[in-house]
């Protein structure tokens, strides 16, 4: 089972927000993984994997140190999700701040939770073991 959904998301730029569209996708394979595509029209410009469980608590209070980041953000037209994520080793690329809808993204986790509910996450590492050493 999964859940997909396609949300609005405004990347923060010096002369204001970008407007793009954001695929978060969810698969009970991967229970702990929320991925993330971001496009703009038909290009895909990025692909990110979040910690379910840290993204659903940043739309509450700061989580998330290094690579990625989530913080609770009020915005004029409603409430938000910060996302700020950092690609290491890119010289001066690679760094972009992100804001995501917090009742879409809330909408999109509710489903998530319909397919794996929190806490019950199962991931069975001596099959993914053996299928590693498999190789």
């Amino acid at each position: 089972m999964s859940a997909s959904v396609l949300i609005a998301v405004r990347l923060d730029a010096p002369r204001g927000g970008v407007p793009l569209l954001a695929r978060f996708s969810y698969d009970a394979e991967d229970p702990y993984v929320v991925q993330a595509a971001f496009f703009d029209g038909p290009t895909t410009l990025a692909r990110w994997h979040f910690d379910r469980q840290m993204l659903a608590e940043g739309l509450h209070h700061p989580v998330g140190e290094g690579d990625v980041a989530f913080s609770p953000h009020t915005a004029a037209d409603g409430d938000e999700l910060r996302v700020s994520l950092r690609r290491y080793g890119v010289q001066g690329q690679g760094n972009a701040v992100l804001f995501v809808e917090a009742r879409a993204l809330t909408g999109f986790l509710e489903q998530t939770y319909a397919v794996v509910g929190a806490g019950e996450e199962f991931l069975d590492l001596d099959t993914l073991l053996e299928e590693f050493l498999a190789r």
